[in-house]
């Protein structure tokens, strides 16, 4: 009777000592993904350097600039004539207290400190540069001056009547009278198409009334009506 004990305690005691042995194998193996083994010569990136996602990557990307609107001025600083009511940034290097953006009054001039008034209208850009320029040169030694139209305020005419939309708008490029039509969105429902005219001023102050009849110009009649307009010239659609 005693021996069948002490087998008994023994079985038990081999059987307690191999669960022990199977626990402790299990234990380090269970915090490992059999379908995905670690490779030695393959480093994990950590999450934080890893490639984001392409639609994080566009959102990240800056926004396009947008266009210039239409009376901010592109153009040739070489050809481009000024004219009143324009704006001008004038920039003497390293002088800051002249260098300022000014307006070109209705007398065709501007006025900048130090020099006073200075006649702008009818000059390109270029040659208003070289005349601040020659008059800089009677107080200080080479001076760097650019000239710069940032709003194109006397290439405008006015659309009024019965139109979509009227108001000023930019003649930065020819237009015949057809075109500023279609520019301001077409004729009300109740405008008189045979009865549209141009108000122009000529060099003298006087205006002169130009007519122009849309519905014969539609048609290929009296095509010298579909004049080419003129800064400040106004369209009316009676």
């Amino acid at each position: 009777m005693y021996s069948q004990t002490r087998a008994f305690a023994s079985r038990a005691t081999l059987t307690l000592v191999l669960l022990v042995l199977l626990g402790a194998w299990a234990h380090p193996a269970s915090g490992q993904n059999p379908s995905s083994p670690a490779s030695p010569d393959k480093p994990v990136i950590p999450a934080s350097t890893a490639e984001p996602p392409k639609d994080v990557a566009n959102a990240a990307q800056p926004a396009a600039a947008d266009t210039l609107p239409p009376r901010v001025a592109q153009v040739r600083l070489d050809s481009y004539i000024i004219g009143s009511d324009d704006v001008l940034a004038i920039n003497v290097w390293k002088e800051s207290e002249i260098s300022r953006t000014v307006p070109v009054r209705p007398d065709g001039m501007i006025s900048l400190p130090l020099l006073g008034e200075i006649k702008a209208k009818g000059l390109t850009p270029v040659q208003l540069e070289a005349q601040i320029g020659d008059l800089l040169k009677k107080i200080m030694s080479d001076p760097q001056v650019t000239v710069i139209v940032t709003a194109v305020n006397s290439l405008t005419f006015n659309i009024m009547g019965q139109v979509n939309r009227p108001g000023y708008f930019p003649l930065t490029r020819p237009l015949t009278v057809l075109d500023a039509i279609a520019f301001c969105g077409g004729f009300r429902d109740f405008a008189k198409q045979k009865k549209i005219y141009v108000l122009r001023t000529g060099p003298d102050g006087k205006q002169e009334r130009l007519k122009f009849n849309y519905k014969e110009v539609i048609k290929g009649k009296n095509m010298a009506q579909n004049i080419q307009l003129q800064p400040h010239d106004t369209l009316v659609v009676p």
